[in-house]
């Protein structure tokens, strides 16, 4: 009997999958800055050597000396003029973060005197 109804439950299930969406697929995890990692000229990353399709659900992973470096989720405004914006930002302290991307536009900056502005940021465009 199992086995009769086996069948039967694995197109199910198939069918469900199909129907609601599910994604099979794991998430990738990204090394932002590949073995260089979060450090001053990382800013062209996302798209270098070629564009990274970073999807929802996606882990960024980012490694960097603690006592030099962190990384600050920022909005636009933030991003733009190198600020801790909004004033609640999480900041990420670590060393070795891992921030799992959402839909949309995702804005990392370090928030250490400087980093920013020298070119410690990036914007990932993330795809649902």
């Amino acid at each position: 009997m199992a086995g009769k109804y086996g069948g039967l439950v694995l197109v199910l299930v198939s069918l469900l999958l199909l129907q609601g969406g599910v994604q099979l697929a794991a998430a990738a995890v990204w090394n932002v800055g590949d073995a260089k990692g979060w450090t001053f000229g990382v800013q062209s990353w996302p798209n270098s050597p070629s564009f990274k399709p970073f999807r929802e659900g996606d882990v960024l992973v980012f490694k960097y000396d603690a006592s030099a470096h962190n990384v600050v989720v920022v909005d636009d405004f933030g991003f733009g003029t190198c600020t801790t914006h909004p004033a609640n930002a999480k900041v990420y302290s670590s060393g070795n973060d891992r921030i799992t991307l959402t839909r949309g536009e995702n804005n990392f900056i370090s928030g250490k005197a400087g980093d920013c502005e020298k070119g410690l940021k990036i914007t990932v465009f993330v795809r649902p």
